[in-house]
């Protein structure tokens, strides 16, 4: 299992960066050869359950998720979410924080405890890095509104 976690600081207000963030078909516009899919009906909140579907053909593979924290950001608590994730291949979690920053700026923290079954612990360099990478192409992209 690996752990990674990616900060950032923008120049938007806590909840529009939260809105950017928690958008979740956006996320497959974002990560390469992935599409999300929400299974139940919105608004988001805990129980929320999404399907990230990444690959091509038979290389394929779902990653399935729950929401079991959400928290959007107020005045007085930052935003907090986080994702179990429970598909056959993608086991562990996400959490993604957002608070007031400096200048009136948003602060995200993101944290992914990931294990990808049948991977064997050997390869946990290069899927710590590969997932830091993806994700924080990802997280840009997402903050940018692209």
């Amino acid at each position: 299992m690996v752990f990674f976690q990616l900060e950032r600081t923008v120049p938007l207000s806590p909840d529009d960066a939260w809105r950017r963030l928690t958008q979740w078909s956006r996320h497959g516009d974002v990560v390469p050869l992935t599409h999300v899919a929400v299974l139940t009906p919105a608004p988001t909140r805990e129980g929320t359950v999404l399907v990230a579907r990444s690959g091509l053909g038979p290389f394929a593979f779902a990653d399935r998720m729950e929401v079991t924290v959400w928290q959007p950001p107020s005045e007085d608590e930052p935003g907090r979410c986080r994702l179990e994730k429970r598909g056959r291949v993608v086991l562990g979690w996400a959490e993604i924080e957002v608070r007031p920053g400096p200048g009136g700026r948003a602060r995200v923290l993101w944290r992914e405890e990931l294990r990808v079954r049948f991977l064997p612990s050997l390869f946990d360099p290069l899927l710590r890095t590969t997932a830091r990478s993806v994700f924080g192409r990802a997280v840009n992209r997402l903050l940018r509104g692209r």
